[in-house]
């Protein structure tokens, strides 16, 4: 077997093109090959048992005679198979395919592994194992890559009370001589969550004074959801100014009116945190990609660019140092100027591994810390409703700016509230507009108003939502919602029935980076050990989307949401191979087994980034 072709062997024969011309070695290579013969529609049942036998022989001849092909090794055309003829493309014009064939760093064609010989002569062919499946590259539509990042050094996910979180935090600054040397060191971390503590409080500034180790250091701890910071004496005393209130934001204080070391939502800009270095934010884009590559991922939606993270990302695009594909999408601050006329779009930059065409706006807060913005009071908290982070009158003014501009909109709404009034500002803005151009995406779009949820598809918006946050949210919904009103949080089901475009992400470092995770909550609407308030049947079970939608919404989807749709989420002739080999049929076997399923290899642009081929 050849493991180059140069481009004149490459030539793709019609099916009535003789096969003759090969070597005799490529002839004996072939052999198992080509036992399987063409499809014929009247012979069902005679393919599925000859599929059977050649799975076997495969098995124990081909595959195990096959040497798999790391990064370096990739011939620059290849074919590889199913057995089973399990290759989801998620092209509904030819869903299910038995081989694919990859020229360079793009599909060239799809079919049987008959009309794959017939058409193509001079290329080696490969076969995945037995059992296991091809799917298109896997996108996550909402991350955070350089927060992931900078968690894993000190992560906060797991203690049961702010105690046991002082403790980690603690054990991490003995762990480093260069930290426990050195009390200006600034220490940063990830993860803590109030919500899973025993005793559910809000921490503060003396819970880690009370620490000798911790006591009088620069701390910054980052929450789960992102929307809160708990910060140090030290970080709290360096603090110029801290104003009574602000918009947008909450200052928490004791019953004396001082602030307690807990800024949540707008007010987390009044911490001073040192900017990372271009060192660190690389060591950082690192980690992130080593664990993305691992689960399956091509492609990550960024869903908070500032200025210096969108200017590392353009320097690593290019020096050719991007080994996946990031579609950014640049923060709005409310606070501050407007920029889409004068800031420069990037589309498609390093051999198109980076995008950042799009604008994050925020509009309310979290369901967690209780910032999500809702008609009505929250029900385990009547004093507040939350609060909407950015004027109504100002969203109606910079969401037509921005696209008049040229620029994807997309706005964080988690509230009732929120997804209102922003559902409200895209109906004005896109009167008369094209939508399928400017692609708007409600992030997250987590609480609906029953009169909301048909308004993703009458108007063209893609919903953008993370299926772990429901079955992480699940526990305490109904408690902050109350009985009828958390009917309407995490309603997939009504958005896609309604004709909505539902893209699937995660939300890392919120929740699991896997997109299996995902694909599974979205399904079940069960915890990974199969329990819901709701009993094994799932969390309102009516609200599941089928596979079938939820492999399109972490592959199509999403490359329709990032506007690359012509170039990645199927396994089409002509778009970029980006593909995954994943261990188990995740399309048929039973729910419980899923997360059982391993990635075998993730492929960009034809050639593996993780795993061999």
């Amino acid at each position: 077997m050849s493991a180059q072709s140069t481009p004149s062997e490459l030539r793709k024969r019609s099916p009535s093109s003789s096969p003759s011309g090969r070597s005799q070695k490529d002839r004996s290579l072939d052999s198992t090959r080509q036992l399987k013969p063409s499809y014929r529609p009247n012979n069902a049942l005679r393919m599925t048992a000859i599929r059977v036998v050649v799975a076997g022989l495969l098995g124990f001849f081909g595959l195990r005679a096959a040497q798999k092909w790391g990064r370096s090794e990739v011939p620059d055309a290849y074919a590889l198979c199913s057995p089973e003829g399990k290759i989801f493309t998620v092209d509904e014009a030819n869903p299910e395919v038995e081989c694919m064939v990859i020229h360079g760093s793009h599909f060239s064609d799809v079919g049987s592994l008959a009309d794959i010989r017939l058409r193509w002569t001079a290329i080696p062919v490969r076969f995945i194992q037995s059992g296991a499946v091809v799917v298109p590259g896997i996108s996550d539509s909402h991350v955070h890559i350089l927060e992931y990042g900078a968690t894993i050094q000190l992560p906060l996910e797991g203690p049961k009370s702010v105690k046991e979180t002082v403790q980690v935090v603690r054990n991490y600054i003995l762990s480093d001589p260069d930290v426990r040397h050195n009390k200006s060191t600034f220490v940063e971390g990830w993860g803590w969550d109030h919500t899973q503590w025993l005793l559910e409080q809000w921490p503060t500034s003396e819970d880690l004074e009370n620490d000798p180790v911790v006591r009088g250091r620069p701390i910054v701890l980052q929450s789960k959801d992102g929307h809160a910071i708990w910060v140090s004496k030290k970080i709290l005393d360096d603090i110029e100014f801290i104003p009574e209130e602000i918009e947008g934001g909450t200052i928490f204080r004791d019953s004396n009116g001082n602030p307690t070391g807990v800024f949540m939502d707008s007010a987390q800009s009044l911490v001073n945190a040192p900017e990372p270095t271009h060192d660190q934010m690389e060591k950082r884009f690192g980690l992130a990609v080593r664990d993305a590559h691992k689960v399956g991922l091509t492609a990550l939606h960024d869903a908070g660019f500032n200025p210096r993270s969108l200017a590392f990302f353009k320097k690593q695009a290019e020096e050719d140092k991007l080994p996946i594909r990031v579609y950014g999408m640049t923060y709005f601050n409310e606070s501050a100027e407007y920029w889409g006329n004068s800031v420069e779009k990037v589309i498609g930059a390093g051999n198109n591994r980076l995008s950042a065409r799009s604008v994050k706006i925020f509009a309310d807060g979290a369901l967690r810390s209780g910032g999500a913005a809702l008609y009505e009071p929250y029900s385990d908290n009547p004093e507040t409703r939350g609060f909407l982070r950015i004027d109504p009158e100002l969203l109606n003014k910079v969401i037509p700016r921005f696209l008049r501009d040229g620029w994807q909109v997309n706005v964080h709404a988690i509230g009732d509230r929120a997804n209102g009034v922003v559902l409200d500002a895209f109906e004005a803005a896109l009167k008369d507009a094209n939508v399928s151009a400017l692609r708007p995406r409600l992030e997250h779009a987590q609480i609906l108003a029953k009169k909301d949820m048909a308004r993703f598809g009458d108007l063209g918006i893609i919903a953008s939502i993370q299926p772990t946050h429901a079955i992480s949210d699940m526990w305490f919904g109904e408690d902050r919602l109350g009985p009828e009103r958390v009917k309407g949080l995490y309603a997939f089901r009504s958005i896609i029935d309604h004709g909505g475009r539902i893209a699937l992400g995660s939300d890392f470092p919120v929740e699991d980076m896997n997109p299996l995770a995902g694909f599974y909550a979205a399904i079940t609407r069960l915890s990974p050990d199969g329990k819901s308030p709701h009993g094994p049947g799932g969390w309102f079970p009516e609200q599941r989307m089928t596979r079938q939608e939820a492999l399109k919404g972490m592959t199509l989807d999403p490359a329709y949401a990032s506007f690359s749709d012509d170039q990645l989420g199927t396994i089409t002739p002509g778009k970029r191979a980006d593909y995954v080999v994943l261990s188990k049929d995740i399309m048929t076997i039973p729910a419980g087994k899923l997360l059982e399923t391993k990635v075998l290899a993730t492929v960009i642009d034809g050639r593996p980034v993780y795993g061999k081929i």
